[in-house]
């Protein structure tokens, strides 16, 4: 990441607890170092031992990803990006309307038959990632199931997942018509939080623009950049679930920085080759 990119991300990482004299071992990596190992096996989608030699040894970067797993820390630094963010927009830290989709995705032969269904309508076998998103598209809440499971059974606990911490604001969703039945509004009403399905007009027939929902098919999008997620090689669901985390970091921390990675006016160290 660059040095602009890591200002945004340095006032937002979790304080180890050493750090905090609350007992523990010191790191023995510099934070940038790991981060940038992470992200660059979430974003070109190698193996853990594939890692560049000019990144610190791959089993104390396997580590540190497992740590951050353990406490859910690149969640709450994608949260405080984002809260950050949204500010900086004008808006309130926490949103008050979001959408919700899913996205089925073929997985490999390290994910074993327990941990995998087959979704019909997608035609793919592994598992399915479901989303919250806000207005904007940025990530507020990931769960990852079987591919099997139907999209209005996975909806209550993601919005579980994300009401249960505290200060959250949501009042309203927009979902597509699959997210419909007694049983997914009774969760939904439970936390005060309506539902609005967003159809396709009588007739229509093609790619069409759908209001709202295109915020979050903008969102998967963003987030299938990251090659590690064009495939799911993880053999934990939980584990693909923080790649997802990670996949959506840097590009917010990108965004963040105007950062974006373009040739040539971001790399004025390589020139465009001309033809004779």
């Amino acid at each position: 990441m660059t040095d602009a990119e890591w200002a945004q991300v340095r006032s937002a990482i979790p304080v180890p607890a050493w750090l905090l004299k609350r007992g523990g071992r010191p790191e023995a990596y510099c934070h940038r170092e790991m981060l940038d190992a992470v992200r660059y096996l979430v974003d070109n989608g190698v193996k853990w031992m594939a890692l560049p030699v000019n990144f610190p040894y791959w089993r104390a970067v396997y580590d540190f990803f497992r740590r951050w797993r353990s406490y859910d820390y690149v969640r709450e630094l994608y949260e405080r990006l984002r809260r950050t963010a949204r500010e900086r927009s004008g808006r309130n830290a926490e949103p008050s309307a979001g959408i919700i989709d899913s996205q089925s995705v073929d997985a490999s032969e390290t994910v074993s038959e327990d941990s995998r269904g087959y979704d019909g309508g997608k035609s793919r076998d592994g598992r399915k990632r479901h989303i919250l998103t806000d207005t904007e598209g940025l990530l507020l809440e990931v769960t990852v199931t079987t591919a099997d499971v139907h999209d209005s059974k996975a909806a209550p606990a993601l919005l579980e997942a994300f009401m249960d911490e505290p200060g959250r604001l949501l009042k309203l969703v927009w979902v597509d018509s699959a997210y419909q039945g007694p049983a997914l509004a009774k969760a939904f009403a439970r936390h005060g939080v309506r539902i609005e399905v967003v159809r396709r007009s009588d007739g229509q027939r093609g790619f069409v623009v759908l209001a709202r929902r295109w915020v979050v098919e903008r969102t998967l999008s963003w987030l299938s950049r990251s090659r590690r997620l064009n495939r799911d090689h993880e053999r934990r669901p939980d584990y693909h679930q923080q790649m997802v985390w990670w996949a959506a970091t840097i590009r917010l921390s990108r965004q963040m920085a105007g950062d974006a990675p373009r040739w040539p006016e971001k790399r004025p160290d390589r020139r465009a080759r001309t033809r004779a």
